[in-house]
């Protein structure tokens, strides 16, 4: 029997739990608000008192948007009962897809990546799919937009190696881009035009990513089931990290992490967001309204869209289809940046692709929660601005104290009382409590939540370890929340002024900071701190001890990078069993697989050539040369120009070697079958053993 799609009804409930959100924020800011102002001297009515009551109302209101979310997160979890709950919806289905019409195909966009680590993910990805016996309703692509020489011909072999070895010819595909416009989001689009029709959706993949075989088929289901689905995003758990500030992000992703997804589900609802990788897609509607703009203007704010998610999401729900957050779907996974510094690169390319949403913001046709959400990512980086202009206006206001005489008739006209400012301490620690309150007890909530409701205290090393583990993550993350403070402040001020930012690799493996890069990158936050602090010392020594929690890290900011970044510090933490997850107490099969699949060797070697020589294994290998030039798109003939360019090309290589030519020079001629052919005959009949050993001929 065949089950009738039907649309998911929501948009009513949806109102409502968004007015009760906006209550539950400006009630509680507004109070707060007026408070801060009656702590201060003259109640806020001098310019800088006005100007810190404003941004910390500001920021008071943006910290309550994720206590709320958490705390209706909360509600979610233990009622257990969500009428929009997808896995609820599917419980007690078989895993089986009835139409035999709705292929699926499993985008991998790679850039320069890792290349034995995404060949064990999509080895890992074809063996988990055979295991469901489903594996003839997908496809997997890896589209590569590589343009390092050697990684493209890696990315070749190893494709190849995979479909020989697990029978996956016409399962698994590679392309390759030639010119990666657009970054990631021409890479999908790209795939859509060219094979997009002959699926009915596609699951999105980043390089690190892994997902269980029957989360895929579940995905699927959910949206046979809704017809009116267009996007369902999964929560993915961060897996696979050792370095100490990676264990601290997994722990607090996966101890945290439920209770916020479920909130963002209770409010959103159809309106969700997409984060770029582990959702699927349907892919009509996709082709048909999802094409980015391209933003006027030159700059970090014109240009092509950097964080397209977001605004695909919003096109997407634009077109009338919903964008929803299976936030209790499990078995998806990703990886994070294994050291702080990776993870403010990464933040710096998202920094400038969410501050391109403020041109975004009033696109017409946009529904007005999106514009919310466009405006809620300006904040994930705009607020730390806030934050540091918060704590200057403070700072000034406690160094005038002491060196402005005070103004005890400040109000125009003759007054026959003086007004004298007052300090009010036990106010501003009510104040300070609160927003502690606001900032911790989600945290709190979450563990009670695992420990007395779901009982599972055991998967993350016990009950005593567990609340241990949150009291370390919470002084960790406290340590590092000034650094980012300051790197954000700066990548804001840097985009606004007009700096851009480049496509660089993400690095996805446990290497560690040295000391030498941690104090290139932090050396002058450590003197903008010790600056600011002695002057506070000297001039207001009680405010210095109420600033010292922010000038301290910032201060100690270089070893504070290179320590946590460290796995040696990680695996300590392991072996005390503190910042444990359930992925490492029961490891799921998938995760298992893909370590193993990771260690297979290399079964093709018949010339002793590295695999990181990738050019040179084009050029001299003749099984590499016929797979790379059979996978090469027909070209059109070349220009005479280019040609004699080329030519010498292969004159300069034969002369002085493969190491001599530049990255972009290998990439010409690994574009250009007949020219690399040429090559390769003429180098099998280089005469002197000291020129052919140049390229591995012994």
């Amino acid at each position: 029997m065949t089950t009738k799609p039907v649309e998911l009804k929501w948009t009513r409930a949806a109102s409502w739990r968004r007015i009760l959100l906006l209550a539950c924020i400006l009630l509680p800011t507004i109070m707060a608000t007026r408070y801060m102002a009656g702590i201060l001297p003259y109640k806020g009515t001098t310019f800088v008192e006005a100007a810190l009551v404003t941004v910390f109302g500001i920021l008071f209101a943006w910290i309550s948007i994720g206590f709320w979310t958490a705390m209706l997160g909360f509600f979610v979890l233990i009622r257990q009962k969500d009428p929009f709950s997808f896995s609820q919806a599917l419980k007690g289905k078989p895993l089986h897809i009835e139409d035999p019409d709705a292929l699926t195909a499993i985008l991998v966009p790679i850039y320069n990546e890792d290349v034995n680590r995404v060949m064990a993910g999509v080895r890992t990805t074809l063996q988990e799919l055979r295991k469901t016996k489903l594996d003839h309703m997908f496809r997997i692509f890896i589209l590569s937009d590589t343009t390092d020489p050697d990684i493209w011909i890696h990315e070749e072999t190893a494709w190849h190696e995979v479909c020989r070895e697990e029978n996956a010819f016409g399962s698994i595909f590679y392309r390759h881009r030639k010119s990666n416009v657009k970054r990631k989001s021409g890479n999908v689009a790209d795939f859509c035009r060219r094979w997009g029709k002959s699926y009915r959706y596609m699951i999105v993949f980043d390089a690190d990513s892994i997902m269980a075989g029957e989360t895929l088929v579940r995905m699927v289901q959910a949206m046979e089931l809704y017809s009116n689905v267009g996007i369902l995003q999964t929560p993915p758990s961060a897996v696979k990290r050792h370095s100490l500030i990676s264990r601290v992000q997994q722990f607090a992703n996966r101890v945290y992490g439920p209770v916020f997804a479920a909130g963002l589900h209770f409010w959103l609802l159809g309106d969700a967001q997409y984060w770029g990788h582990n959702a699927i897609i349907r892919v009509v509607p996709f082709m048909e309204h999802c094409q980015l703009p391209r933003l006027p203007g030159k700059g970090p704010l014109g240009g092509e869209i950097l964080s397209h998610d977001f605004v695909e999401a919003a096109l997407m729900r634009r077109a009338g289809f919903g964008v929803w957050l299976a936030y209790d779907l499990k078995g998806s996974y990703e990886e994070t940046p294994p050291t702080l510094l990776d993870e403010l690169k990464r933040d710096r390319r998202w920094c400038q692709g969410n501050l391109q949403h403020l041109r975004l913001i009033f696109t017409h046709g946009f529904f007005p929660v999106h514009r919310a959400l466009f405006i809620n990512g300006v904040m994930s980086y705009g607020s730390a601005l806030l934050w540091l202009v918060f704590l200057i206006l403070s700072s000034i206001e406690a160094v005038a104290e002491v060196i402005i005489e005070p103004k005890y008739f400040p109000s125009a006209g003759v007054s026959l009382f003086p007004q004298w400012p007052v300090w009010y301490p036990q106010w501003a620690i009510t104040l300070l409590g609160s927003t502690a309150i606001v900032l911790f007890l989600p945290k709190f909530l979450s563990v009670a939540y695992i420990v007395f409701h779901e009982k599972k205290a055991h998967l993350y090393g016990g009950t005593f370890h567990l609340w241990a583990s949150m009291i370390l993550e919470t002084l960790t993350s406290t340590l590092l929340a000034p650094i980012r403070m300051a790197f954000h402040s700066r990548f804001v001020i840097m985009t606004l002024a007009g700096r851009t930012t480049g496509w660089g690799t993400q690095t996805r493996s446990d290497r560690g900071t040295t000391w030498n890069d941690a104090f290139q990158y932090h050396i002058d936050q450590t003197l903008v701190a010790l600056l600011w602090g002695s002057i506070l010392y000297i001039f207001n020594p009680s405010f210095f001890w109420w600033m010292s929690p922010i000038l301290g890290p910032m201060a100690i900011s270089i070893p504070i990078s290179a320590l946590t970044s460290r796995v040696s510090m990680g695996l300590r933490a392991q072996k005390a069993r503190l910042l444990i997850t359930p992925e490492e107490t029961d490891e799921p099969r998938e995760l298992r697989k893909i370590d193993q699949n990771a260690e297979k060797p290399s079964s093709y070697f018949p010339l002793p050539l590295p695999l990181e020589k990738g050019f040179v294994r084009a050029v001299v290998d003749p099984k590499v040369l016929d797979l790379h030039t059979s996978l090469i798109l027909r070209h059109r003939i070349a220009a005479p120009s280019i040609r004699k360019r080329r030519e010498d090309l292969q004159a300069k290589a034969l002369e002085k070697g493969p190491e001599e030519l530049t990255s972009k020079e290998k990439m010409e001629l690994l574009n250009d079958p007949e020219q690399l052919r040429e090559l390769h005959c003429k180098v099998w009949r280089i005469p002197t053993w000291e020129n052919a050993a140049r390229w591995g001929i012994k």
